[in-house]
């Protein structure tokens, strides 16, 4: 297949390297440099990103813009009739959403979502243990989410309120909302704070998030801006056993997935730990999979609907705190 990259930034870079084969046809970024960085001297390089979504030898376009240019990008290859992989959110809230969903389903084509960190090896591998039923039956989760931005950060597009649509509930937020979702199902009652602590911005630099489904089971979840020392922790709880996922690998340290067993008899659970220090592969799995979703005609498993449920926890929570 052949792929254009809309973004050429450094989420664009990544996936790029991780087009499984494909061949890369055309790079499009306002910043025509940085589109020509990527293209080398085999794809096409613009600063047009209409250009490169309409051109007929492109099967697949990969949308990774600031978030206020991700609707119109993706609606554009829509049209075209390409497959696209749009990175989270996909759009700024649900509204705008509403119409991608419905033009997805009138032209036939197929919409990823970029939610990458499903691909984690401590992730799939809690998948994996998550659907064998090793858990039991499921309680709650819990997770955190941050890091602490860098000189200027509230001067950079992601705390411009328009061109992002939010702030860290949108950012890092989305995937542990997504994340929950995956062991718990859907959430009826959602509950929590966006508030903004320390960045001089107009947008959230810290979320807090108390979601309920119709069963109880509850995910109690923190993305913050000013974490300072990066931090991923997700624990998921059942009644038979718990697993604890810590670190992304990189800045927030060595993967790492931990599964506690509870014995009949309870006391101190047996335990079996794996660790994940070799490089981040999560990129290449969802592409690898979303090719897979293409060739079957099948529904890619992270899709539209995926980032519509998340945009509606958010607004929910941006309801709630008057903002």
């Amino acid at each position: 297949m052949r792929v254009a990259i809309v973004g050429c930034g450094f989420i664009g870079r990544k996936r790029a390297a991780s087009l499984q084969g494909c061949t890369l046809a055309a790079c499009a970024d306002v910043d025509l440099p940085q589109a020509q960085a990527l293209a080398g001297t085999s794809a096409l390089a613009t600063d047009d990103w209409r250009r490169a979504v309409s051109l007929p030898e492109v099967d697949l376009v990969i949308v990774a813009t600031t978030h206020d240019a991700l609707v119109p990008v993706t609606l554009a290859a829509i049209q075209a009739g390409k497959h696209v992989l749009v990175e989270k959110p996909a759009a700024r809230n649900c509204q705008e959403l509403a119409p991608v969903m419905a033009a997805a389903a009138e032209n036939g084509v197929l919409v990823r979502v970029g939610f990458n960190h499903r691909y984690h090896p401590a992730l799939r591998k809690a998948q994996e243990l998550f659907r064998a039923g090793a858990l039991g039956e499921m309680m709650f989760v819990r997770g955190r989410y941050g890091h602490g931005g860098r000189l200027g950060y509230d001067r950079e597009w992601r705390a411009d309120k328009v061109k992002a649509g939010g702030g860290e509930l949108i950012d890092q937020g989305m995937h542990l909302i997504d994340l929950s979702r995956l062991f718990l199902g859907e959430f009826c009652q959602v509950k929590g704070l966006a508030h903004t602590y320390y960045w001089d911005m107009a947008v959230e630099d810290n979320g807090f998030m108390l979601l309920t489904t119709e069963a109880k089971t509850t995910a109690f979840l923190h993305v913050s801006w000013t974490e300072w020392k990066n931090c991923f922790s997700l624990e998921i709880y059942g009644k038979a056993a718990k697993l604890e996922i810590n670190g992304l690998g990189g800045s927030y340290g060595v993967e790492r997935l931990a599964y506690y067993r509870m014995l009949p008899e309870l006391g101190p659970p047996e335990t079996t730990i794996w660790e994940y220090p070799g490089p981040d592969k999560s990129w290449e799995l969802e592409f690898a999979e979303f090719l897979e979703d293409i060739h079957l005609g099948r529904q890619p498993s992270a899709g539209l609907e995926d980032a519509f449920r998340a945009h509606q926890v958010i607004e929910a929570i941006y309801e709630e705190s008057g903002l």
